[in-house]
């Protein structure tokens, strides 16, 4: 089965919830719909579920066109942020009830439940109440009640959210596994970059109820088309400083010059906008390339085992992102390191016009 959605619109009360997104979902695929809180991320899965209708456009089956017909003559399953299961009916009620709903046989029934089961590993739960169960298993049960009814689209809005972190990498893990064995087409939200290139497949940035970019989760995150998809796929927003190249030099400010590298050779002369992630910011010389960039400190904020030192470069404000447990004191003095072979460049109305080269050994998510 494959899922378009063409020059769809959603007005509510006067004001815009989605603008013209056109979007294909071909039979079996992965997509990670990527966006910040109100992007219009739920308000996309309601529509492809067929629980509200679009203002304009159409949504299409296998090129039927199913925009007014109900969730219920549709073959889809959803899973929620919060953890919604039936409080009465044990976990392996809780997850046969759709197939019940369905008429399947028994025998049917029981085989597809404790497969489902064993694989999100709730068979030793399968007798409790929810009230029994943690947060992670009680989403593990409503994830399970999803899968058991093999859907031909399956849309998981933000499922791990309100998960704490380790259950989060567990369940992320298994879910990547279980999607890729799967034959339905999923669609999960996220508003987290790492977990869009975690879960891999491909990505569709929407920000306020426009598609920005779509494309394989890696190529998008290596390639944003504009500066806007680049700060929506980077976790803090990409940093950004004023560029201006020269002949064969570029300055950043009045006083930092360097000679253009392998994929800035071709920009001309002129005005552009330098985009490096925050995990690119480093606090020590590590190539010869380096420009250095004397910032003051606004806040060091300890998060786990990472640190994130926002600074100040002359009116810029910039995030590096150090590993390990750092502090720095407000308003003192520190010189940033940046490789301009790591630079994001684009113009002054915000598109890509260089990426920098991709390491083939560096997970995007990670140093």
């Amino acid at each position: 089965m494959g899922l378009t959605l063409e020059h769809v619109d959603r007005i509510v009360d006067g004001e815009t919830h989605l603008c013209d997104v056109t979007l294909e979902f071909p039979s079996g695929s992965r997509n990670i719909l990527l966006g910040r809180t109100l992007a219009g991320k739920t308000t996309l899965l309601r529509i492809m579920a067929g629980l509200d209708r679009p203002t304009r456009g159409r949504v299409l089956v296998d090129g039927k066109d199913v925009t007014g017909v109900s969730v219920r003559k549709r073959n889809v399953a959803m899973v929620y942020q919060q953890f919604i299961n039936y409080p009465s009916f044990t976990v392996y009620d809780n997850i046969a009830s759709p197939l019940r709903l369905q008429g399947v046989p028994r025998e049917e029934i029981d085989r597809r439940v404790r497969e489902v089961a064993e694989m999100l590993r709730l068979t030793p739960l399968l007798d409790r109440l929810p009230a029994q169960l943690s947060g992670g298993q009680q989403q593990r049960t409503a994830i399970a009640r999803a899968l058991v009814k093999d859907a031909d689209l399956l849309l998981l809005d933000e499922p791990l959210v309100n998960l704490d972190y380790k259950l989060r990498e567990e369940l992320r893990e298994e879910l990547t596994a279980i999607f890729e064995r799967g034959r339905s087409i999923v669609v999960y939200t996220t508003t987290e970059p790492t977990e869009a290139l975690m879960l891999g497949g491909n990505v569709v940035i929407l920000d306020e109820g426009r598609v920005l970019q779509t494309g394989p989760t890696d190529q998008v995150y290596h390639r944003p088309t504009t500066m806007r998809a680049a700060e929506v796929y980077s976790d803090p927003p990409i940093n950004y400083l004023d560029l201006v190249v020269e002949g064969s030099q570029a300055r950043i400010g009045e006083q930092v010059t360097f000679a253009l590298c392998a994929h800035l050779e071709g920009l001309a002369p002129g005005r552009y906008h330098a985009g490096l992630r925050a995990n690119r910011f480093f606090l020590k010389r590590r190539t010869d390339r380096d420009v250095a960039l004397e910032s003051q400190v606004e806040l060091s904020e300890i998060n786990g085992s990472e640190t994130f030192i926002h600074v100040n470069h002359q009116g810029f404000p910039l995030v590096v992102h150090e590993t390990g447990i750092r502090t720095y004191k407000m308003g003192s003095t520190v010189t940033v390191h940046a490789d301009p072979a790591q630079f994001f460049v684009f113009n002054q109305e915000g598109s890509l016009v260089a990426a920098p080269e991709v390491d083939p050994g560096r997970t995007p998510a990670r140093r």
